[in-house]
């Protein structure tokens, strides 16, 4: 079996197979008719501001999918944060890319969903260790997309072995429960030693210390079975057995800090989501975030041909110039021609067509990607990370009041 856990291969995405059945029949209709326009077509989530920033990713594998395609395609850089109008534009003749949406708008949609909510637990606690623990919760083969997504929105590492080899980072994690398991009620300060014996000496000194007693107990054990190896405790308990989780984090920072182990940190997961983030920043030192990040909203990407010509397809007659021979076209509820949208210097995020003037100070946004088929950028993470904090304090990610939505039309 080629594909045995039923996944789709690269070569179906890039030949355009990975498809909507209405792509092929248009196709066949197009081909039947002798027509293939050439047409802008731009990708949108919302066609106003809402005053709702999200986070734009998934660029770099649009890029492999349109590369030596006969299109020009520009974006927003990777890591750039939206509200409203266009995050891509595609111009080119519309059969050779009309395949290409349904894979196209997938690279986008659910990346961005995932780094929009690893944004939010980065913000919750800027100064703490946040890291993703969430790759069990979505198919293997997208394991390394949301890791990328987490490292891009400011996350400090992960936990998924392969996606490290893909990221060229090294995941994190020490022990889980099945661990403590295997030794057994009463044993351990033996699971704890086995640990601290086994694993390389760059692996932190984190036990897990609510499995079997209460977690005060277990910390103040773990604490003295490693003494000054210990670098951490973390607390894991399951919400129903909770109670009030900040009040038994401070439980344990209280007994820890009376036997002078200032030095040990307490690390807090297990369904956490920004507002319980908050709620823990003081008391403990770091967290581990899952299904907040794996079960954010995919951001609601179409995309929507707004300007046609019905002149030559032949790839010789490519229009290099905004708004040449084109129409504006649209359908009902969307916002036809040509576009930029732009950072204004207030944080604002502004549309207007192509060709028209642009607001005050505002800066373009969107970039080529793609010129001829050849991709005309380079792709770096940490980079794009550095852009997506910077922009999210640009905008008042998570505390910008709604501003009044702004199209201009020159």
């Amino acid at each position: 079996m080629s594909q045995p856990f039923g996944t789709v291969s690269a070569d179906a995405i890039l030949e355009g197979a990975a498809t909507d059945a209405y792509f092929e029949r248009t196709r066949a209709t197009l081909e039947h008719a002798g027509k293939n326009p050439r047409v802008v077509a731009e990708v949108t989530a919302d066609q106003f501001p809402t005053g709702s920033f999200d986070v734009f990713t998934g660029v770099e594998d649009v890029a492999t999918l349109f590369e030596g395609r006969d299109v020009d395609v520009d974006a927003l850089p990777d890591g750039q944060l939206f509200d409203g109008g266009p995050v891509m534009r595609i111009e080119g003749s519309y059969l050779e890319f009309a395949e290409l949406e349904t894979s196209l708008l997938g690279f986008l949609s659910q990346p961005s969903g995932f780094a929009t909510a690893a944004l939010k637990a980065r913000l919750a606690a800027p100064d703490s260790l946040v890291l993703s623990f969430g790759a069990r919760h979505v198919h293997p083969s997208i394991a390394a997309s949301v890791e990328r997504a987490a490292l891009l929105a400011g996350l400090d590492g992960f936990s998924h072995v392969a996606a490290g080899e893909i990221l060229g980072r090294e995941p994190g994690g020490t022990m889980p429960h099945a661990l403590m398991f295997c030794f057994g009620e009463g044993n351990q300060a033996e699971a704890w030693t086995a640990f601290d014996e086994a694993v390389p000496e760059d692996v932190p000194r984190i036990a897990l210390v609510d499995t079997f007693w209460d977690e005060k107990s277990e910390s103040l054990l773990a604490a003295e079975t490693l003494g000054e190896d210990l670098d951490g405790v973390r607390i894991d308990t399951t919400g129903s057995r909770r109670g009030n989780f900040r009040h038994i984090v401070r439980e344990v920072r209280w007994e820890l800090d009376a036997r002078d182990r200032e030095d040990v940190d307490i690390f807090c997961s297990g369904g956490l989501e920004p507002a319980s983030i908050r709620n823990l920043r003081d008391v403990a030192d770091g967290f581990g975030v899952g299904s907040h990040i794996t079960g954010a909203d995919s951001v609601d990407f179409s995309l929507d041909i707004v300007e046609i010509s019905e002149g030559s397809s032949d790839p010789s007659s490519s229009r290099t110039q905004s708004g040449d021979d084109g129409e504006p076209i649209s359908k009902r509820g969307k916002l036809s021609g040509e576009k930029q949208v732009y950072r204004t210097p207030d944080g604002g995020h502004r549309i207007a067509l192509a060709d028209a003037e642009p607001p005050d100070g505002g800066e373009p946004l969107l970039e080529p990607l793609i010129r001829d088929g050849e991709i005309v950028q380079e792709f770096d993470l940490e980079e794009a990370s550095e852009r997506c904090l910077a922009d999210a304090e640009t905008v008042g990610f998570g505390d910008r009041a709604d501003p009044e939505s702004d199209v201009t039309n020159g």
